[in-house]
């Protein structure tokens, strides 16, 4: 039962009211194109005229000169020239109409997902680590490419809008009671369109989400697939993705079959029923009177101009209906306010010394239960501050809170004695250089991912930050030098290897302040050497805030804060903290406990 898809609020139908709520946002993104959806709305008027002054042409030629004899070789070609010309006049607009609500639709596309892109970066890390990474690279490419097909059925609509109009007055003028009569149906049609309408986008909203649920296993799997594979979990993964996929399959088929019976079949059977009617009208008329074949001709083509291009907006509205839910979901994310924190950036604030100050800070992740409690220290311009503690203990939130990926709830952070949401964003990038202890290598060369394609870094910048944390030993070895292809994630390199390269990336950009989280905790001892020489000279002149899993690398440190359970119950050097005979203490003991072992 446990891996049974979770049915979430989403899949249910639409309201009238949310649907209107959604196309009008969704126009906002069509507003910088709006030329080439008026451009085709115009062509799709001119388009219905051509449809009707056909069979009016037809019509004419039937009644006046056919039936009458008086057709002459110069009458047909005329006739023939005009009809030869009138399709031709058609379609050209119709590449026209459809090249620009098409293309209207693509730039719309480009656009939507460039700015819901932007919109991914400016949120919070909280979003992220409440929303799984395959969920929103659903709304991020299947949801934007779904519901730009939503403007395909404005084209379709214009058309059939105008369609319906055009032959509806040449039905009209040629017989009004028999046109009239081709009314009756209508009201029929409009309760298939509002059931389907209503029906259909509760099973859309469940199929999206059974594919973003399948884009979220897909991620999984394959980012996790030396675990997987370790651990013996093929069958388990295979079986959870089976039953993912099975629901996902299930919600198809309910849509095609909604599909195939609510779509083009009942429209061709008002169509079919349409016909019988003005025949039959004609037909009782022929009894008592002459009925030109030519205002038969024209009805029936009038008439199939009525319903064909409902046929197609028919079938467009699975498109709508799919378009609809995924532009909600898209907007969802648009709207989700799990922002990062807001800073209020005073004109002249820029770090130049490096000080880092917490003053009675409390933080929580939920906003109710702190994991950081009244947690207080300065690190001094050029010192270096070791967080340790054990696991939960807040030495890592200590770190989201400096680097402004998380708001604190009280309390201040200071750079420089100066409030930190007082710098701007960019300035405290700049000055602020994080080491993690999972090193993020990006598909690429090893340049490149130094100067993380900042283009104003040159290579020389490159070479001498690879030679300030000695890198430059093992990337001068590889066979292409520092042009070595990086493939996804790096995996190709070793984990100390991949270590020294964010040393190089960190110190090319000159910070202020470093940040170390664990950076030394996942490399073998001898590359833990290399990366500690590294470090050291990356720490010379900088304010340093390291997080310590081997406490014998921090050992030199000019401040150690003991935290437990988000306060901090110890501080001060190694040696006075080894003096106390308390929680370093301990740790110490257990560690080197631990190494005799």
């Amino acid at each position: 039962m446990a891996d049974k898809p979770y049915e979430s609020a989403w899949a249910h139908s639409m309201t009238t009211k949310e649907q209107v709520t959604v196309i009008g946002r969704l126009f906002k993104f069509a507003a910088p194109y709006k030329w080439f959806f008026i451009v085709s709305v115009i062509l799709s008027a001119t388009i219905s005229a051509v449809n009707v002054f056909l069979p009016w042409l037809l019509q004419m030629y039937m009644d006046r000169y056919l039936r009458t004899s008086n057709a002459t070789i110069a009458i047909m070609w005329m006739f023939a020239g005009l009809y030869f010309l009138g399709m031709l006049t058609r379609a050209i607009m119709q590449f026209w109409q459809n090249y620009t609500s098409t293309m209207g639709a693509e730039y719309m596309l480009e656009n939507v997902r460039r700015k819901l892109f932007s919109q991914l970066h400016k949120k919070g890390m909280r979003y992220f680590d409440q929303t799984p990474g395959g969920s929103i690279l659903s709304r991020l490419m299947n949801d934007t490419m779904t519901f730009s097909n939503f403007w395909a059925l404005l084209n379709t609509l214009m058309l059939a809008i105008f369609a319906v109009i055009s032959s509806f007055i040449a039905m009209a003028v040629t017989d009004m009671t028999v046109a009239l009569w081709t009314l009756v149906l209508v009201p029929f049609l409009t309760i298939t369109i509002w059931y389907y309408q209503h029906y259909s986008s509760k099973v859309y909203r469940r199929m999206r989400e059974r594919l973003s649920e399948l884009n979220t296993k897909l991620a999984e799997a394959i980012t996790g697939i030396s675990v997987i594979q370790e651990f013996r979990q093929e069958k388990r993964t295979a079986t959870n993705f089976e039953k993912t996929n099975e629901a996902y399959y299930d919600t198809r088929k309910a849509m095609i079959r909604t599909n195939s019976l609510l779509l083009s079949p009942i429209i061709n059977l008002f169509y079919a029923l349409g016909t019988v009617i003005v025949l039959s009208i004609f037909g009782i008329r022929g009894l008592h009177e002459v009925v030109a074949a030519g205002v038969i001709y024209a009805f029936i083509t009038y008439l199939n101009n009525f319903y064909s291009p409902m046929s197609n907006m028919m079938d467009s509205l699975s498109d709508f209906q799919n378009g609809m839910v995924a532009g909600s979901r898209v907007l969802k994310v648009v709207d989700d306010q799990t922002l990062a924190p807001a800073q209020h950036p005073v004109a002249d604030a820029e770090i130049t010394q490096g000080k880092v100050e917490f003053r009675h800070v409390t933080f929580a992740y939920d906003q109710e239960h702190p994991v950081l409690k009244d947690v207080s220290f300065v690190a001094e311009p050029g010192q270096t501050v070791a967080l340790v503690g054990q696991t939960g203990s807040g030495k890592t939130s200590t770190i989201n809170v400096l680097m402004r990926f998380y708001e604190f709830q009280s309390g201040e952070v200071l750079i420089d004695d100066r409030d930190i949401r007082e710098y701007p964003a960019e300035e405290l990038r700049a000055k602020m250089g994080l080491v993690l202890q999972e090193p993020q290598l990006f598909y690429g060369d090893i340049q490149t991912n130094i100067r993380m394609f900042n283009p104003t870094i040159s290579d020389d910048q490159v070479q001498q930050a690879a030679h300030f944390v000695q890198a430059d030993e093992f990337i001068e070895r590889l066979p292409k030098g520092y042009a070595t292809p990086v493939l996804e994630r790096g995996t190709e390199y070793s984990a100390g290897q991949r270590q020294l390269i964010t040393f190089a990336r960190t110190v090319v950009t000159d910070p202020k302040i470093l940040i170390l989280d664990e950076a030394t905790a996942n490399v073998d001892t001898e590359t833990e050497t290399m990366i500690q020489n590294g470090l050291n000279r990356i720490q010379e002149n900088r304010t340093t805030i390291a997080i310590a899993h081997r406490l014998s690398t921090i050992q030199n440190a000019d401040l150690i804060l003991v935290l437990n359970q988000g306060k901090i119950v110890e501080r001060g050097t190694n040696d006075e903290l080894m003096a106390q005979h308390g929680y370093y203490y301990d740790m110490i003991q257990l560690q080197n406990a631990a190494h005799e072992e």
